[in-house]
C-alpha cells in the first residue's frame, strides 16, 4: 500500500501538548512499532513558519514517518520567541521523554548556555541528537558598493544590521571588530532577521549575516548583486562558499583565532533534530536509524532539491561528540569569549 501522510502545522505560544505518558506505552513497549503505531509525532521548533528551521521540519514531517516502524502521523508545531530559546526550553522541560516529540532548534544553544546562562533553561551536555539535515555556516553579506572582498572591508566604517545586542549576528560582528580589526558600527533593534536584510538592501546598513542555507533558499536576499557574501563562520568552509574566508582566517593572533573558531563551532551542529534527553535508548537508536534512511530516500532528496534545501548529513553520535567538545571549554576561555562578543556600544534603530 502506498504510504500517505497528512501533515498539520500548529503555531502556538502556550498550548499544552497532548502526549501519552511513558506508562501508557514507552516503559512497556517491546518494539518501536509498539511505541509509534497509531500515534502522532510532533516536530517542535522555536521559530515561526518560513525560514530554514521550518523548511527542514516540513521535509521531515513529510518523509520520516514511512521509515519509522508503526508509520506514525507527523505534525509540525511552532513555538516562536527568543530566537528559538522559548521553544527549546519548553521542549526540554515540558515534554515527555516518550519519543513522540522531536525538536529542531538553534545550533547555538550550547553557546547561549555559556554566554547567557540566565536565558538557558537546559543543560546542553545532556542533549540527545537524532541526526543532522545540514551544516549551518553563517554568511556575512556586504554591499558591493562598499567592498567585494574581506580585505577590502578593512579601513572603512561599515554599519552592521542586527536584531539585538545579544543576537548571534551582533556577537560575531563584535568579535570580528575586537579581534580582527574590522571597523564595524553595530545598529541593533531590527524586528527579525528579514528586517536586517531589507535594511542592507536599501542602504540603511552595509552588511548583515544569516545562515547560508537561507541565501540558497532565497537568492533575492542578495539583491541581484547588490550584496555579496564576504565572510563565513564555521570550522570548515562550506562547499557552496569555497572562496569565502572563515572568521578565524582573518587574524594571525592565536588567541583571536581560537575565539573566532569557537564562535563558529555551532555550524557543524547546524539544522539538526533532537529528542528528549531522557528518552529510552532503544527509541533514540530507532529514530536515528529512521532519520538516516530518510536522508537516503530518493523522494526526500528530490523534494529537498526542489525546495533548495541543502543536505549535508550527520549522525546523532557525531553531533553529540561535537557538543561535548564545545561544552568542555574552560571558564577562563569563556571569559575571553564574553569580552570578545561584547556589543554594549551598539547603536539602536532610529524610530
Amino acid at each position: 500500500m502506498k504510504f500517505i501522510k497528512k501533515i498539520r502545522t500548529i503555531v502556538t505560544a502556550s498550548a499544552v501538548i497532548a502526549t501519552a505518558t511513558m506508562a501508557s506505552h514507552g516503559v512497556y513497549a517491546k518494539s518501536l512499532e509498539d511505541v509509534y503505531k497509531g500515534k502522532t509525532i510532533t516536530i517542535m521548533l522555536g521559530h515561526p513558519p518560513g525560514g530554514s528551521y521550518d523548511l527542514y521540519s516540513q521535509l521531515a514531517a513529510e518523509f520520516i514517518g514511512k521509515h519509522i516502524p508503526g508509520n506514525p502521523d507527523i505534525i509540525v508545531q511552532h513555538r516562536p520567541g527568543g530566537g528559538g530559546r522559548k521553544g527549546a526550553s519548553f521542549f526540554i522541560n515540558k515534554t515527555e521523554p516518550d519519543g513522540l516529540t522531536l525538536g529542531v532548534f538553534p545550533d547555538s544553544l550550547g553557546l547561549i548556555q555559556f554566554l547567557r546562562p540566565k536565558a538557558a533553561k537546559w543543560d546542553a551536555k545532556k542533549f540527545r541528537y537524532v541526526g543532522r539535515f545540514s551544516t549551518a555556516n553563517v554568511g556575512f553579506a556586504v554591499r558591493t558598493d562598499k567592498a567585494t572582498t574581506a580585505e577590502a572591508m578593512r579601513g572603512q566604517e561599515l554599519v552592521v544590521a542586527c536584531t539585538s545586542k545579544s543576537a548571534r549576528a551582533a556577537q560575531q560582528a563584535s568579535a570580528l571588530k575586537n579581534l580582527a580589526g574590522f571597523n564595524f558600527k553595530l545598529v541593533c533593534g531590527y524586528k527579525g532577521s528579514q528586517a536586517t536584510v531589507m535594511a542592507s538592501l536599501r542602504g540603511e546598513a552595509d552588511l548583515y549575516s544569516q545562515n547560508y542555507a537561507s541565501f540558497v533558499s532565497d537568492p533575492a536576499d542578495l539583491g541581484e548583486g547588490a550584496m555579496k557574501i564576504l565572510i563565513q563562520t564555521g570550522l570548515e568552509r562550506d562547499a557552496g562558499m569555497p572562496d569565502v574566508p572563515l572568521m578565524q582566517e582573518l587574524t594571525d593572533d592565536p588567541k583571536g583565532k581560537a575565539i573566532l573558531r569557537f564562535l563558529g563551532s555551532t555550524a557543524p551542529i547546524g539544522r539538526s533534530m533532537m529528542i528528549h534527553p531522557d528518552t529510552p535508548e532503544f527509541i533514540v537508536k530507532g529514530m536515528r536509524t529512521a532519520f538516516q534512511k530518510m536522508l537516503k530516500d530518493e523522494a526526500f532528496l528530490n523534494e529537498a532539491k526542489k525546495r533548495s534545501a541543502i543536505i549535508t548529513p550527520g549522525t546523532g553520535e557525531e553531533l553529540e561528540a561535537i557538543m561535548k567538545e564545545q561544552m568542555s571549554a574552560s571558564n577562563d576561555f569563556i571569559a575571553d569569549v564574553r569580552a570578545a562578543v561584547d556589543a554594549s556600544d551598539a547603536g539602536s534603530v532610529k524610530k
